[in-house]
């Protein structure tokens, strides 16, 4: 299918249309194919924090960081705790989070740099991956947004933070990743509560007793719209994770025992 996602590796996706506009930028999504892990994080888990053997893991981070080129100790990772803080990425960051739960960013959800030589990076498995790209003042940006980190908004924040940094708004390009897709990603009343009443139109469709179908991606591009995105500027995946099996872990379908995928965007040094 024709998707913003690129595969020419069973190991990872690629967003080929940034990359083409920046010679040294890296972007894309890890599959679950190509790694060491065993049931249930076969095989190429990435996520530190699921159980898995720590071994496994590091091997599996070390052959996506050779396929890359760029080593893990360039790589920066937020903790993740479906906030919306995010954090300035420096060179005195690199290797946070690449080898060691401990040493991620703690309570941090979303990155943005402008630094040659790192890897932002962020770690699913149904939640949608945000990224972001300028290619003015080069800045980029990843975020993790499951509802909470939805409905609180995130991606506006991401807007805010990069534009503070002397992004404007028209310029900001934006990739909305694979995440759990809206027929699949049944939730209840108390998440419909908490979203804006400007988008439920065109993100909910109402099931019986108070059950609801929720499209995370188009509610992602109505608070992206509003932030002062362009629509042309916004690229949104076909890919689910829950439906495509073959080439994802999913915690729900998996009912909460799997691995994650990793969303890496950088510039190589």
């Amino acid at each position: 299918m024709s998707d913003i996602f690129r595969q020419n590796d069973t190991s990872y996706l690629h967003i080929e249309k940034w990359q083409q506009l920046h010679p040294k930028l890296i972007a894309g999504f890890t599959t679950r194919n190509g790694g060491n892990s065993s049931s249930p994080f076969h095989s190429l888990n990435m996520g530190l924090h699921v159980q898995d053997r720590l071994d496994d893991v590091l091997k599996n981070r070390e052959r996506l960081a050779e396929r890359l080129q760029i080593s893990i100790e360039n790589w920066v990772s937020g903790e993740q705790v479906h906030g919306t803080n995010l954090y300035h990425v420096t060179e005195e960051d690199k290797g946070k989070g690449a080898t060691s739960l401990d040493s991620s960013l703690k309570g941090i959800d979303g990155l943005i740099t402008n630094k040659k030589g790192i890897v932002c990076t962020a770690f699913f498995a149904d939640c949608v991956p945000l990224y972001f790209f300028d290619p003015v003042t080069e800045y980029i940006g990843i975020a993790h947004a499951g509802w909470k980190g939805t409905v609180n908004g995130m991606a506006e924040k991401m807007v805010q933070s990069l534009t503070e940094k002397g992004a404007q708004a028209h310029n900001i390009q934006v990739v909305i990743g694979p995440c759990i897709s809206q027929d699949m990603y049944e939730v209840d009343l108390h998440v419909i509560q908490h979203i804006d009443h400007r988008y439920k139109d065109k993100t909910i469709i109402q099931k019986e007793n108070n059950r609801f179908l929720l499209d995370l991606k188009q509610l992602n591009v109505e608070i992206l719209l509003l932030s002062g995105i362009l629509r042309h500027n916004i690229d949104v995946t076909k890919y689910c994770t829950f439906k495509d099996d073959a080439l994802f872990f999913s915690h729900r379908r998996d009912k909460g025992k799997t691995g994650r995928m990793l969303a890496f965007l950088g510039y190589l040094p």
